[in-house]
């Protein structure tokens, strides 16, 4: 069965990549909004890995909506929620049987809620995946220790090809600089070079 997972090049949607890679036809998906080019280091650390890759546009609106979400708030979790349940649509519209995407046990943004995985399955007649929804922080580290290799720092020095870097982005367009210190928290995030030993 084809399956899409939603890609962003770090360490745990390449994990899930893994786990599944034994029962489904995994294709990576990258979705993003054509702000920046991030979407390249996501398709680098497919070739590393030997996985199939694709992008796939979001809608603009949806981008605009999330960041003002983000001022509104003052903080980044409810616009990353919107634009991952976007993200999760646009992939189970296209030609997939299953979609699946790298959230953990412990993640608190992005989630996607049992209705919200009901409702995104019916209407789409696809299956949604979560392999890593059993997984605590610790579990998830240690796999990827054993198994990955991974480059880690601070969120805006770090490659990555997830939401967060086109949405820093706009922040600073509409907002200003200062924008998106107010908003984000300093966190580290991750980027997969490839695997420890040839798979």
């Amino acid at each position: 069965m084809e399956l899409g997972l939603l890609y962003s090049g770090g360490k745990d949607s390449t994990l899930a990549a893994l786990l599944l890679d034994d029962f489904y036809d995994v294709t990576l998906v990258t979705a993003h909004f054509g702000v920046t080019d991030d979407w390249k280091h996501a398709r680098n650390t497919a070739e590393a890995t030997g996985f199939d890759f694709e992008t796939v546009e979001l809608d603009h609106d949806a981008a605009i909506t999330a960041v003002e979400q983000m001022i509104e708030d003052g903080y980044p979790r409810n616009g990353i929620q919107q634009v991952h349940l976007h993200a999760l649509e646009t992939v189970a519209s296209m030609r997939f049987d299953a979609v699946a995407d790298g959230t953990r046990r412990d993640d608190r943004v992005p989630t996607v809620s049992r209705a919200q995985a009901q409702s995104l399955e019916d209407r789409h007649g696809i299956d949604y995946i979560v392999p890593l929804s059993g997984f605590g922080r610790n579990a998830v580290d240690s796999l990827v220790t054993a198994n990955l290799d991974v480059e880690s720092g601070p969120s805006d020095q770090i490659r990555k090809a997830d939401y967060e870097a086109e949405l820093r982005s706009l922040l600073v367009d509409e907002h200003g600089a200062d924008a998106v210190d107010d908003v984000f928290p300093a966190h580290e995030q991750t980027y997969v070079t490839g695997f420890h030993t040839p798979r």
